[in-house]
């Protein structure tokens, strides 16, 4: 039990890393455009929903 979440642990950072740098690089977000936790959470929503909608359709 030990060793099978110490590689999910071990492998999430990657996995965090390679989506963060895809909505930087690639859809070219650098900064949210709206003000407040609430918007913030909405438009980043919006934002993972854009890129799991990138993933499946490729």
């Amino acid at each position: 039990m030990k060793n099978t979440r110490n590689k999910i642990v071990c492998n999430r950072p990657q996995d965090v890393e390679a989506t963060f740098g895809n909505l930087k690089n690639n859809k070219n977000f650098k900064q949210f455009l709206c003000k407040g936790k609430n918007k913030v959470e909405v438009e980043f929503g919006l934002l993972a929903i854009a890129h799991n909608i990138a993933k499946v359709a490729s």
